[in-house]
């Protein structure tokens, strides 16, 4: 990735400044290292700035997908800049919560602005009757509530099923539901609902 020249950016370091007296009034001279001075000014430019670039919340917005590349996260180029910069700025923990309940509504509310309640299956049952009937099996399918939130505007299906289909495991089938607003009670009261607990890729976190 380059820097390109920006018109007027005055280097630190003229070249005509640092040629022997002979050539400091030499016209030609200074107009020639003139032109090169435009060329290395973003150099130094760059140089100076250096530890801004690495940070994500400081750096050029094209260099947001290459550092995004460094830390192993895929970003929308359709995504606000400070969408973008804030997920490369929070992608390690994104990574830890990648496949938790906790971890998708987090990521949908982070990218779309929406509130989130995930609804799966579930591969764990349990009763404390002996002999009790065995659990149906699961019936892979993760059920994905969302609503927006903090004033956002219309929220896309497709987008939300986007960002789901990137954290979910490929044996598990994806559908979103939009609502208006949150939902008034939870949607799945026999299965743990801690904000930690396994979701739709607790069986991924092998």
């Amino acid at each position: 990735m380059s820097r390109a020249a920006v018109p007027g950016l005055p280097s630190p370091h003229p070249i005509g400044e640092l040629l022997p007296a002979l050539f400091a009034d030499d016209d030609f001279a200074q107009r020639f290292t003139a032109g090169l001075d435009t060329v290395l000014a973003p150099v130094f430019a760059t140089l100076d700035n250096l530890p801004a670039y690495f940070e994500p919340r400081l750096a050029p917005e094209d260099f947001l997908t290459w550092l995004a590349s460094w830390v192993a996260i895929e970003t929308d180029p359709a995504w606000p800049a400070e969408v973008r910069r804030t997920v490369v700025r929070r992608a390690i923990e994104l990574h830890r919560r990648r496949g938790t309940r906790r971890g998708l509504t987090e990521r949908l509310r982070l990218i779309l602005g929406v509130g989130a309640q995930i609804v799966d299956g579930g591969g764990v049952a349990w009763s404390t009757t002996p002999g009790a009937a065995l659990p149906p099996a699961p019936s892979g399918e993760l059920l994905v509530r969302v609503w927006p939130e903090r004033g956002a505007a219309a929220v896309v299906e497709e987008q939300v099923l986007a960002v789901v289909r990137a954290c979910c495991p490929v044996h598990l089938t994806c559908r979103v539901q939009m609502l208006p607003g949150p939902p008034v009670a939870p949607a799945s009261p026999a299965s743990p609902d801690s904000p930690d607990s396994p979701g739709p890729a607790g069986r991924a976190e092998n």
